[in-house]
């Protein structure tokens, strides 16, 4: 059973961050109009003008969709899709049909500042678990695979696209409400794709690097490599001590360093991921024994 929690864990995480996804757009973008791109700006388009019911429509596009990616990029992709194709329409079903949720914040700027963070959040989910949200993802990664043009310039193409069919019949405000919408929505799934995995790194020149070493070592009980390296005024060998640890540890660190040698040399840099002894994996059981 315990090597089956991992996939469990997954299918999980994707059928609430799909929940989450259809939330948003049934709550917060549709009963306003703000404007979006991807499938789902597609559909609103579509049910705007031909009156077709939005799940419905949502459904067909995603299944067409879903077939060309599995025709063109293979069975792995369409098993990380198929989730999300078939679960997002079906929740968007479900909250719509029930009145109460369009009418939760009759605040325009409100309902777009939740949309948006309620959709990143949603697609940031789905994104770190692996998988994908199928829809609009899936033309530009054929022509990537096809044609080799970028991914991001077809992407952004498509969505420019989509919701310019949106400008006849949105006001000048919803158009800058999307913007906001799209900007706020970007910025949250890569905030929620990060989330956890964002480290510090410290680069220490000093002459004291041993008792460096060691009170990092030992006091903070952090993980330290010393490199070997030479100043170019002088030509002098030089040991670095290169510590990687948690945003929260900077300042104690910072602080134990100055203390030690207040004329060290040091810089502190941000990394989005850090993987291995320590921090992906135990850092005890992978030390050598006596």
């Amino acid at each position: 059973m315990k090597k089956y929690r991992p996939l469990i864990s997954t299918f999980l995480i994707i059928i609430g961050a799909n929940m989450i996804l259809a939330f948003s757009v049934a709550c917060f973008i549709r009963p306003h109009g703000i404007i979006m791109g991807g499938a789902t700006g597609l559909s609103l388009t579509l049910e705007h003008y031909l009156g077709l019911d939005l799940s419905m429509t949502l459904t067909i596009l995603n299944l067409l969709l879903f077939l060309l990616g599995f025709l063109f990029l293979g069975k792995k992709f369409a098993l990380t899709t198929i989730l999300s194709t078939v679960l997002y329409p079906l929740f968007i079903h479900i909250f719509l049909a029930i009145p109460q949720l369009s009418s939760l914040s009759t605040d325009v700027l409100l309902s777009t500042i939740l949309g948006g963070i309620f959709l990143g959040l949603g697609m940031g989910l789905i994104l770190r678990m692996g998988a994908s949200t199928g829809g609009m993802d899936i033309p530009p990664l054929i022509l990537n695979k096809k044609l080799h043009i970028p991914v991001a310039l077809s992407l952004y193409t498509f969505d420019t696209g989509i919701l310019l069919t949106q400008v006849g019949f949105s006001t000048a405000e919803q158009v800058l409400y999307g913007i906001l919408f799209t900007i706020l929505t970007s910025s949250i799934v890569n905030k929620v794709i990060l989330s956890g995995t964002q480290r510090s790194q410290l680069f220490i020149i000093s002459k004291e690097y041993e008792q460096i070493r060691d009170t990092l070592l030992h006091d903070l009980n952090l993980g330290v490599s010393l490199i070997s390296m030479e100043t170019a005024m002088t030509r002098t060998p030089q040991m670095a001590v290169l510590c990687v640890t948690t945003n929260r540890k900077v300042y104690s660190v910072n602080a134990v360093v100055q203390k030690i040698d207040p004329n060290a040399f040091i810089t502190i840099s941000n990394i989005n991921e850090v993987k291995g002894r320590g921090f992906s994996m135990d850092r005890e059981s992978h030390l050598p024994h006596a």
